[in-house]
Parts: structure tokens; sequence; C-alpha cells
């Protein structure tokens, strides 16, 4: 099914500081694009990853499925090989990733839930792609962030030009755990491609703290790019009632969760803000109402020349896909495309033709492809 239709908005605004929030009502914007689908029939899709050389597109299913697309055709049969997940409330199989010398070793990387004689955690696998099966699959990162319940993976990974594997891993529903460094849960990992220790990790040399850890003080993220002009990681993470954030991820950076955060908490009780005082790396943008933000990609490609450089963040609660212009780290813009389809954006990436994909997370969900419109 081939879709077209204009920019459809429903914020552009100007943002002076991480404190100003979004005004939905802001004018409409001029530039036109095209929605394709790509495919349809994905269930509960979560990442996505493109092989080189044209050979197709991999996606996740959080029911634990990993999916070939290939010349816009779904494979009827996943992927084999892919570890056993706990796919029990937002678990299950999540991110997915390519070792940076892929054309070499063929080695992808998966986030899941795994479970245990604890419940669930977050975990990495690798394997080798051969045909259409992972082989010599083994975990390369079990987190110690153990729990019964179903809330909070985190999950999104992300290897950086050094070769460096960040992963995601969210407070597992124990707020209080995010501020604890012998505790995975709350953090940004930091982890050599084979799950070693990098050894000027911020916390090495701490024996109260776990090595792995990058950054704390994380409620749940799940975006995660590397800023391809500023070489840093930028993260988005979801907050409770309210603050939402877009952080740029810094070695050693508490994040303040639950200490501090520009929301609420859902029972109503009032969490005090960050600020220059609090020893919390304060977010470059917050967002309430909270849009629940999810994968994020900064656009690099050449087909729309004018949103290079910009942010882009899928909204689940917020139904669109969030665009945000910085001066540097500042925002300055930000409007909303794709409202009004109903659409919780899951995950979004530029694909190898600079045109935009986005992943819907629905049970029969789409990969729909963003493209210049033919008029322009």
């Amino acid at each position: 099914m081939r879709r077209s239709m204009s920019m459809i908005l429903m914020s552009l605004v100007l943002v002076v500081g991480c404190d100003q929030q979004s005004d939905p009502n802001g004018p409409i914007a001029s530039e036109d694009y095209e929605v394709l689908t790509v495919v349809e029939g994905l269930e509960h899709p979560w990442g996505m990853v493109f092989l080189p050389a044209g050979d197709g597109i991999l996606v996740s299913e959080r029911p634990g499925r990993l999916r070939l697309i290939r010349d816009g055709e779904l494979e009827p049969e996943p992927i084999s090989g892919v570890p056993e997940v706990w796919a029990e409330g937002q678990g299950g199989l999540l991110d997915v990733a390519l070792h940076p010398n892929f054309d070499e070793n063929r080695l992808v990387y998966l986030s899941y839930s795994k479970p245990g004689d604890h419940g669930a955690t977050t975990a990495v696998a690798r394997g080798r792609l051969e045909a259409e099966a992972l082989v010599d699959v083994q975990d390369v990162l079990v987190a110690e962030a153990w729990a019964s319940g179903g809330q909070h993976f985190g999950s999104r990974i992300i290897f950086d030009g050094a070769g460096f594997l960040y992963v995601t891993v969210g407070d597992r529903g124990g707020m209080a755990r995010a501020q604890d460094l012998g505790d995975h849960a709350g953090t940004t990992l930091r982890v050599l491609e084979d799950g070693g220790v990098p050894e000027d990790n911020p916390f090495v040399d701490r024996a109260d703290a776990l090595d792995e850890i990058f950054t704390y003080g994380n409620r749940n993220a799940q975006g995660m790019a590397i800023h391809p002009e500023r070489d840093e990681v930028w993260q988005n993470e979801h907050g409770p009632r309210g603050g939402d954030e877009l952080n740029r991820i810094v070695a050693g950076g508490n994040y303040g969760w639950p200490e501090y955060n520009f929301g609420d908490h859902y029972d109503g009780r009032t969490i005090p803000d960050p600020g220059p005082d609090t020893g919390t790396v304060l977010p470059l943008l917050h967002w309430t109402p909270a849009i629940a933000p999810s994968g994020m990609a900064i656009y690099d490609g050449n087909a729309f020349p004018e949103w290079a450089g910009d942010v882009f963040v899928g909204a689940l609660a917020g139904e669109h896909l969030r665009r945000i212009r910085f001066d540097g780290t500042a925002p300055v813009e930000e409007e909303a495309l794709l409202a009004g389809l109903g659409h919780r954006i899951r995950a979004v990436s530029t694909g190898p033709d600079g045109f935009i994909y986005v992943l819907v997370d629905a049970p029969a969900a789409p990969l729909l492809r963003l493209e210049p419109s033919a008029g322009r």
C-alpha cells in the first residue's frame, strides 16, 4: 500500500532552553514528503538495522522473532537461532545492532529480556549471521538487574566510532536501584565487543560500583544514537508523569532518577526539579506532558537536506514522530510528524538511501518510509 500525504504537524515551536515545554498548537510547516508502507504484518517490532550491500533489513519482534525484509518483502520464516526471551510486559526480543566489522565477521547483536531464577533481566547476545540463521549464539552481557516484573528493560544498543558497545538498562520498576552503583538497573552500560570492561570506564576503580556502568540515575532509556557531528552518545528516556528527557551522555554522569525529575510520580507526589546544584546532568530537553520517547535517530542522509543534523524521536504515547533541531546542544525548534495517524512510533532510522524508516508498535504493524514527495 502506498500512502502520500503532506507533512502533518502538531507543533512547531522555538525552544529557548531545557525548561521550555512544547506547544501542541504551533503553525504548520510547508515541506512535503510521502509516507510509504514498506511491509505490513510485523508483531510488536522493536528494533531494526540495515544489512550492507542492500541485503535487507533485520527487524526484531518483541515476542521473540528476528525477521528479514528483503527487496521490499517480509520473508515468511524468521531468522533461526534467537535466544529464549521472557516475553512478558515490556520484555521480549528488543534491539538489534551489527558489529562495526560486520562485513568481515557477520556478527549480529541482540538485546533481550533473559529469563532466570530471579525473574528476568536485560541481556545482550551475539551470533554470526549465516544465510537465514544465527549460529554460535552466546551472551556477551547479562545485566545485574533481575526483577520479577515486566517493567523497564531499557535495552537500546549501539556501537560508537571506537567500537565500544552501549547498552541501556531500565530501573526494572525499582526506582531507588537507579542510584545504586552496585546495581545495573537504571544505567547505561559501556562494554567491549565481547562484553569485557573498557579500562577507562568511569567506575572501574571503585569497590562499591559495577565496572560496566557508564551513567546512572536513568529511569528507562529506549532511544540512543551517535551524534554524527559531535561524536557523542545522545539518549532519550521515559519520565514518570511527565519529565521525559533527551540527554547527552557523559561518562560517570548521574541523571537524577528518582531523586530529581521534571515530572511527578504517578500517585501525584512531587519530584524536585533538577538544577545545577543537585549534582545531576541536566537534560538538553524535556517534555511534559509525556510523549513516551522510544527509538531515536540523528539525520545524516541526503534525501532531506533541510533536516541535516536534526534529531528524530519516536513518541509512543504522543503517537507521532518528533523532530528537534539543535544549535549545538540548545534545542531551537520542534515539530511532530505523522500526527493523526494513530501510530505508536517504536523505532526510527536513517536508511542507506537517505530516507527515514519508522517502526510502529502494534500487533500487526507496518514498517513505514518517509521520502521526499515527487512534486518537491
